[in-house]
């Protein structure tokens, strides 16, 4: 990707404006319940698709913790992600049948026709790429996923199927 393209991009996720009200809601829900950060900080990512930095000093100020304890929790779990996501999410898989049948051209193909790479998420977030070690279906090898849809046999074409048809979709 290139520089201006990432600047962009980092310009665009950096203009998100936070709406406190979902976040009070989970944390409303939640903060009887003893061991409730969790539940909170899963609750606020399935809200907003990620965990914005104010909802991490909301949280922090309405559980009364340290905001570097909630961090610590986001930074050691894979599931939760700081920055905007995509709404597509796309996973390739990069396990040893998926490289032998492919993988790699395949990747090259979603990164030249998305402009971004693995972890990176589209300026307009409709997608976010991602890189997996293994999606457990070796035999439809090469394989992709986008959100929960698994395409399988993959080739250069069915990268641009898949791109053209997410791309009508709304936002």
């Amino acid at each position: 990707m290139s520089e201006a393209v990432a600047v962009a991009q980092e310009a665009e996720m950096e203009e998100t404006v936070f709406e406190p009200a979902l976040a009070e809601e989970v944390i409303e829900k939640y903060k009887d319940i003893p061991g409730n950060l969790m539940p909170v900080l899963q609750g606020i990512q399935d809200a907003y698709g990620y965990v914005p930095k104010d909802a991490v000093a909301l949280v922090a100020e309405r559980l009364n913790v340290y905001p570097s304890q909630i961090y610590g929790v986001l930074t050691f779990y894979a599931q939760f992600h700081l920055k905007p996501r995509g709404k597509y999410i796309i996973r390739v898989c990069m396990g040893t049948a998926c490289h032998v049948l492919g993988a790699e051209r395949i990747r090259e193909t979603f990164y030249e026709r998305l402009g971004i790479g693995h972890a990176e998420t589209s300026p307009d977030r409709r997608f976010t790429f991602e890189l997996v070690a293994c999606l457990g279906a070796c035999g439809m090898a090469p394989l992709a996923m986008v959100n929960d849809d698994t395409y399988g046999k993959m080739t250069v074409q069915k990268v641009d199927e898949i791109i053209k048809d997410y791309s009508s979709l709304p936002l």
